[in-house]
C-alpha cells in the first residue's frame, strides 16, 4: 500500500518528530502553518512543502487556500499538531472528505462543556457543572452546588482564561461581564486537590499505551499564581496508577478517539479521595511531557502517534519495547533572556529547555525518589536564582 500524504497543520511551532517519522514511514508531507512560524526550525529535510497563511481564524479563507494546494496535491490525512488546531483540521477533514474525526467528534477533544456532557453520560464522575446560556440553569446549580466555583472557557487550553469566584455574585458579575460570549464558557464547582495527567496512545478504539505522571502542582496555581512549573511519573506500584488508567480508558474508548495520542487530567480529591475527570484532547501534551515520557519508558509520542496514523488503514502498528525508568520535568519563566545552566550538573538531566526566558530541565532515574528529590532540589534553586512571573490575563471575578 502507498504511504498516506499528510497535511500538517501546525498554528505554533511544535511537531518535529512527528514530520519527521511520516517522512521516514515514506509518506509525503506537507506543513501548513501561520506567517509568524513560517521561518521557525521546523524539520525541512522531512517536509516536501511549507506553505503559510496569515492565521487559521478565517476557516472560510484556510479552506480556499487549502482547496487551491489540493488541485495538484492529493491529501490522504489532515492532521492538527496543536490543541487550537484539532477543531479546524476536523473541518478541513469534513469539507474534503478525509479519514479521521469530523467536527462533532474533535468537539468532544476540545470543547470543555462536550466533554463534561460526555463523561456525565459515561458516568464518569466529574465536577457538578452548568452550561452559561441558559441562566435559570445557572441558578440552579448554584443553589446546588457550594463554591468555589470556576468560570471556564470552553476552548481555551490548560488554565488560560479560567475565573476563581468565591461567592454566587461574584459567578454573575463574571457572566455579565462577558456579554455575548457567555456561551462560549461554563461553570463549575472547584474540586481541590492534587492534578494527574495520563498521556496516551490509541489505536483501532483501545489505549495500547498509557503513562501516568502527577503535576507537582495544580496547573491553575502555576499560571495564576506563578512559580515554578513540575511535574512527574507516578510511582507505578501506587494503587492510583490502576485507578488512573482504568478511568482513561473509559474517557477515550467513551469518547472515541480511535487513533491517536492523548493528554488527559484528572484531580485526586483532597475531600473524598476520588478522582474527578477534568479535561482530555486527541494530541501530544505540551511543557516538555512527551521528552518526559520518552525518557521514562522510551517512547515517543510524536513520533508514535504518526505511526498510528501511517497504520490506520493499513494496520499492522506495534509498540516499542518499554523501559521501566522514571522521569520528570522542570520548567519556569526566566529573569534573563539565555540562562545559564551549567552549574547544573546532575547525571539524571537528559535535556534542557531551549526556550528564550525560560529555564527548564528533563530528569530521568530508575528511582522514582530519586527523581522527586531531584525536582525539589531543581525547584527550589530555580526559584532563588532565575524565576520570574508574568501576571495572568485573568486571576480572580472583578
Amino acid at each position: 500500500m502507498t504511504p498516506p500524504t499528510f497535511l500538517c497543520l501546525a498554528s505554533f511551532y511544535k511537531g518535529d518528530r512527528f514530520l519527521q517519522r511520516c517522512k521516514q514511514e515514506g509518506c509525503t508531507v506537507y506543513l501548513l502553518t501561520v506567517e509568524k512560524h513560517l521561518h521557525a526550525k521546523w524539520p525541512r529535510e522531512s517536509i516536501d512543502e511549507v506553505f503559510a497563511v496569515p492565521s487559521f481564524d478565517n476557516r472560510e479563507n484556510l479552506t480556499r487556500a487549502v482547496a487551491y494546494l489540493t488541485r495538484t496535491r492529493k491529501i490522504d490525512r489532515v492532521v492538527g499538531l496543536d490543541d487550537f488546531d484539532v477543531e479546524v483540521a476536523a473541518d478541513l477533514r469534513e469539507h474534503f472528505g478525509v479519514v479521521g474525526h469530523g467536527e462533532s467528534a474533535a468537539r468532544l477533544f476540545r470543547d470543555k462543556l462536550a466533554m463534561r456532557t460526555m463523561a456525565r453520560a459515561l458516568s464518569v464522575r466529574i465536577p457538578d457543572f452548568s452550561a452559561l446560556h441558559h441562566h435559570a440553569d445557572v441558578t440552579a446549580f448554584l443553589a446546588r452546588t457550594p463554591g468555589p466555583w470556576l468560570v471556564k472557557p470552553r476552548g481555551d487550553a490548560s488554565a488560560a482564561g479560567i475565573v476563581k469566584c468565591a461567592t454566587s455574585d461574584d459567578v454573575w458579575r463574571r457572566v455579565h461581564g462577558l456579554g455575548d460570549e457567555q456561551s462560549d464558557n461554563l461553570v463549575e464547582q472547584m474540586v481541590p486537590g492534587d492534578l494527574y495527567h495520563v498521556d496516551s496512545l490509541v489505536e483501532n478504539g483501545r489505549v495500547v499505551f498509557a503513562e501516568v505522571n502527577a503535576y507537582w502542582r495544580p496547573l491553575l496555581d502555576v499560571y495564576q499564581g506563578g512559580g515554578v512549573y513540575a511535574t512527574r511519573t507516578l510511582d507505578r506500584s501506587s494503587p492510583d496508577v490502576a485507578k488512573l488508567r482504568a478511568v482513561n480508558e473509559a474517557v477515550l474508548t467513551g469518547f472515541g478517539l480511535g487513533c491517536g495520542a492523548s493528554h488527559t487530567e484528572f484531580m485526586k480529591s483532597h475531600a473524598d479521595g476520588e478522582f474527578y475527570f477534568i479535561e482530555t484532547s486527541c494530541r501530544v501534551g505540551g511543557a516538555e511531557t512527551a521528552t518526559m515520557v520518552e525518557a521514562a519508558t522510551g517512547v515517543n509520542l510524536w513520533s508514535e502517534w504518526a505511526r498510528l496514523e501511517v497504520c490506520r488503514v493499513a494496520g499492522g502498528y506495534r509498540l516499542p519495547t518499554l523501559k521501566q525508568r522514571y522521569g520528570g520535568v522542570v520548567i519556569s519563566l526566566a529573569n534573563c533572556e539565555r540562562p545559564d545552566t551549567s552549574d547544573y550538573t546532575d547525571p539524571e538531566i537528559v535535556s534542557r529547555l531551549d526556550l528564550p526566558n525560560h529555564v527548564g530541565f528533563v530528569l530521568a532515574s530508575d528511582s522514582p525518589r530519586r527523581v522527586e528529590e531531584l525536582l525539589t532540589d531543581s525547584i527550589a534553586r530555580i526559584q532563588r536564582e532565575f524565576a520570574a512571573v508574568m501576571p495572568a490575563l485573568e486571576t480572580a471575578a472583578d
